[in-house]
């Protein structure tokens, strides 16, 4: 590759780890990827390894440094996005993890959020926060972990430990302890932050019993968190980690929908619908949550989000799982062999339903079986039910927002399957934007930093998306209505 500076993008998800590599003009010089484990305790928790995130980001940045042949030297500046209500607790001295990270789709702290709802603070957590108390968010994890592990609250409140989200633990590793700190959009999902102060509350910190002295000074999205320790990840010292934000709002950004009114839907582990609503804090009467995002130059925004929890996850179930298919690439010929999945509907509420239901019991049936499914009719039944929870994300948004959506950016792995994309068209009515750039999650990242070292800016990051194909309704609106139908009685059967 031709010399010259360069960006790195560092992505910790919940299937991997990523590093990007990106020039000035806006392009991909190399990358590479790790996956990560999840452990699964007991029924409803899931766990990662805080080490083997940190690892397995510090070996991407070192191999896609590799591949594109470039120096570390070159990177002039480095943002992170990540999985975002994943957290961690570990000790101040130490750097040492006290406990395995507790993945966003955990639902161990259930009993937590069932506690608050019967003291009646649901609602002021929802005025304060734009947030529901569901066991998805940060809090009540910290909160799991401080009531559950012996002594822990006696260090905590002593200044002890640290607590964050998965970009804390990376910045903290990056600074080699120098630096606790997280951005304004990673700290709108811990149900802690005001969102009007963007600063942590300190009575829903009292709420939920977290010792303030734990968590990470809230920035910015755009602008200098700290620099590296020397031979850190294999870089020099002194690079600014200068772009943070969580995976859909870097994606949000990514996509450049980045003023009111702009809208994304990421197809990752979940689904992500995501509207810019600009500097106007929208309150959701139909399911969906408030939360910070980015304006056009890094600085905090708000946004209406829905968030399903197992969207390519429940792919993912297929191939690891039940061994339907080898890889998920299977899937959409699979889907398109068969016309339509005999009267079979999946609804993947794995870890219960996230919006616009918010049911944490809710679990996942199989409706319509018969001797003559085929396992091609179950991969089309799962992708289906992808678009279906979209829909239904997208209803909400729309009834939210008062006005019919016509046009929908995506993003994320999973819109590469072009089953799954023309027939989330055919049901929502909509037409679907999928970018050249799929990966808008490391490309939003890279962004924020770019902006913040002076390597970009904002007009010349409106010039990175390219569409590479545009899928528009071909199914007759009856048949798309009938087909809802029949979704919506099997999420009725979820509920039960």
């Amino acid at each position: 590759m031709p010399r010259g500076d360069l960006i790195l993008a560092i992505d910790q998800g919940t299937a991997s780890s990523r590093a990007f590599l990106f020039d000035q003009a806006g392009r991909v010089a190399a990358w590479a990827q790790q996956e990560i484990r999840q452990s699964y305790p007991k029924s409803g928790w899931v766990e990662h390894d805080p080490d083997e995130l940190w690892v397995s980001c510090a070996n991407t940045v070192r191999t896609a440094i590799r591949q594109a042949k470039a120096k570390p030297s070159q990177i002039v500046g480095i943002g992170i996005t990540n999985q975002r209500e994943t957290t961690i607790v570990w000790e101040r001295l130490t750097g040492r993890p006290v406990h395995p990270a507790i993945v966003w789709q955990c639902r161990r702290t259930a009993e937590i959020c069932e506690r608050l709802k019967a003291r009646r603070l649901e609602p002021q957590f929802k005025q304060l926060t734009g947030l529901v108390l569901d066991a998805y968010f940060s809090g009540p994890k910290i909160s799991w972990l401080l009531e559950r592990i012996p002594g822990l609250r006696a260090r905590a409140e002593t200044g002890k430990l640290c607590a964050g989200t998965v970009d804390a633990w990376l910045l903290w590793n990056l600074t080699r302890g120098k630096v606790h700190a997280t951005d304004v959009t990673n700290a709108s999902r811990t149900l802690l932050l005001n969102l009007k102060s963007l600063q942590w509350d300190d009575a829903l910190a009292n709420h939920l019993r977290v010792p303030v002295s734990m968590l990470p000074q809230v920035r910015n999205s755009s602008g200098e968190f700290g620099r590296t320790a020397s031979g850190v990840a294999g870089l020099p010292a002194g690079i600014p980690i200068a772009g943070i934000a969580g995976d859909q709002q870097a994606a949000l950004f990514g996509q450049r929908c980045a003023r009111a009114g702009q809208m994304k839907n990421t197809y990752g582990t979940g689904c992500f619908l995501l509207l810019n609503t600009g500097q106007s804090i929208k309150r959701s009467r139909s399911g969906l949550l408030t939360t910070v995002a980015c304006d056009a130059a890094g600085k905090p925004a708000y946004a209406l989000e829905g968030s399903v929890f197992v969207a390519g996850a429940a792919v993912q179930w297929l191939r690891d799982e039940m061994g339907i298919v080898t890889q998920s690439s299977e899937t959409e010929a699979l889907a398109g062999s068969v016309s339509d999945t005999q009267g079979v509907y999946m609804v993947p509420a794995f870890t219960g339903l996230g919006a616009p239901y918010w049911k944490p019991q809710a679990r996942g049936p199989i409706c319509g079986l018969t001797r003559g499914v085929t396992r091609a009719h179950l991969v089309r039944a799962a992708l289906e039910s992808i678009a279906y929870q979209t829909l239904d994300l997208i209803r909400a948004m729309e009834r939210d927002a008062g006005f019919r959506i016509r046009q929908l950016k995506v993003d994320g792995g999973a819109c590469r399957n072009n089953f799954l994309m023309q027939f989330q068209s055919d049901v929502s009515g909509c037409e679907i934007l999928r970018p050249k750039m799929v990966e808008t999650t490391v490309l939003g990242a890279a962004q924020l930093a770019g902006l913040a070292v002076g390597f970009w800016n904002p007009k010349h990051l409106d010039n990175f998306q390219k569409i590479d194909r545009s899928f528009s309704p071909r199914m007759p609106k009856p048949e798309a209505e009938r087909l809802t139908q029949g979704w919506r009685r099997a999420v009725e059967r979820a509920l039960l």
